[in-house]
């Protein structure tokens, strides 16, 4: 069920990640950089963020700086911390994570 939650939510996320000017260029060019692998698609970052912490999706940003582009997800653990996951969104590797309590929410 989770995997059919993700693959609903995740097209809608990210077409809340662009500023509405220019939102249909800037979702077809999204839609193909993760179609022709030089970008790692949403749900995998989520999947993998499932497998090793414990926490809920609360926002999910996508940010390009210097050329390269990140997701930066933000999840509220257990105790009630909130924490940034950063991740590549190229090659899908976790970057930075900031917050409170990071262990607490590991699995």
């Amino acid at each position: 069920m989770k995997t059919l939650i993700k693959a609903l939510l995740c097209p809608l996320m990210l077409l809340t990640l662009w500023p509405a000017a220019s939102a249909d260029d800037d979702w077809r060019s999204l839609h193909g950089d993760v179609q022709a692998g030089r970008l790692v698609s949403l749900g995998s970052v989520l999947d993998w963020l499932e497998q090793h912490y414990v926490g809920n999706v609360i926002e999910v940003e996508l940010d390009r700086d210097d050329g390269r582009v990140y997701y930066e997800i933000e999840m509220v653990g257990p105790q009630g911390q909130v924490v940034e996951f950063e991740f590549d969104a190229a090659t899908g590797e976790l970057v930075g994570i900031e917050g409170v309590n990071i262990n607490g929410m590991k699995r």
